[in-house]
């Protein structure tokens, strides 16, 4: 039986306009079907933070600027980049396997992920969206419209949104019916449709989910046998950027909790990967998270290079 994975993509790998994803997803495409022609059965899911940022503040100009455009909120904004982003990778997935000459389907599902209305992410907003701005570009834009903003891991800062935590996915179900059929699922697009249950129904809400901790639930819900969070870097480091930095091969969950303590890991960052593997590793007898770079995860699932977190 083919060992079940569950990759988390992030969204800056995809680029910051339609044009350029477009080129990207092709690249992004290679590695991945590197899994597929070696017998993995993968599941996909990404996230969506430059694009969902561009979207919104797209809706939102236009709007102030009295065009015919309405305001979109962000759920509606979420959903918009499940459909564009899964559009530029179901293309390239299915062009790469086409050249191999691997028989598989792609299809990307619009997924809602429900979240809880009280919970304290919504009072604390901690997830990067949008375009990368100077602090005084920031600082202006916080002032005038009354948004927030964190610095993003030394490269810039960000408007923040909140993160609630992912409880569940409405439409698994359908995603497990899809993976046995044999299909690459891509699902949970941006964290997923963030949404809260209301009455007979749901409700979309002002918010964006981690990608990362909605690829664990994904990834727990599936029974997966791993679940691989593809990054910037091939491996975790502990004193990032300092003249004492370390790449480790590996964490346990003990390790994990400990570097936690001491702050190592980045809010916003590398800190919501490391928890969504411990999630993952702790709700999943026997399972392992991954963290690596794109390019080198199929190196990675031999040993050769990413961080392997375990119990």
């Amino acid at each position: 039986m083919a060992e079940r994975i569950v990759i988390a993509l992030g969204g800056n790998a995809l680029g910051k306009t339609p044009t350029e994803q477009l080129s990207l997803v092709r690249e992004t495409a290679r590695p991945l079907v590197d899994l597929v022609e070696k017998g993995y059965e993968l599941v996909i899911g990404h996230g969506n933070g430059p694009q969902v940022g561009m979207i919104n503040l797209a809706m939102e100009y236009s709007a102030q600027k009295g065009g015919s455009t309405p305001f979109m909120p962000f759920a509606e904004c979420g959903a918009m980049t499940q459909g564009y982003i899964g559009y530029h990778l179901q293309q390239a997935l299915q062009r790469e396997l086409n050249r191999r000459g691997l028989q598989k389907n792609v299809v990307t599902l619009v997924t809602q992920v429900v979240v809880d209305e009280d919970d304290p992410g919504f009072l604390h907003p901690t997830k990067p969206v949008g375009c990368f701005y100077t602090r005084e570009q920031a600082e202006k834009m916080a002032a005038n419209k009354g948004l927030t903003f964190m610095e993003d891991a030394g490269r810039g800062y960000r408007r923040v949104v909140p993160s609630p935590i992912p409880r569940r996915i409405v439409e698994i179900e359908v995603v497990e019916q899809l993976v046995d059929s044999g299909a690459i699922v891509i699902t949970v697009g941006g964290g997923g449709i963030p949404v809260v249950e209301r009455g007979h129904g749901l409700q979309g809400v002002e918010a964006v989910i981690d990608k990362d901790r909605a690829s664990s639930l994904l990834a727990r819900d599936l029974k997966a046998d791993r679940l691989i969070i593809l990054t910037a870097v091939d491996r975790v480091c502990v004193n990032f950027g300092r003249p004492d930095q370390v790449a480790l091969s590996e964490m346990s969950l003990a390790d994990c909790r400990r570097y936690i303590a001491e702050g190592q890991f980045a809010p916003g960052s590398m800190l919501p990967k490391v928890e969504a593997c411990m999630d993952f590793v702790s709700g999943t007898p026997g399972g392992q998270a991954l963290i690596t770079s794109l390019s080198r995860a199929s190196d990675a699932l031999e040993g050769k290079t990413g961080t392997v977190i375990h119990a």
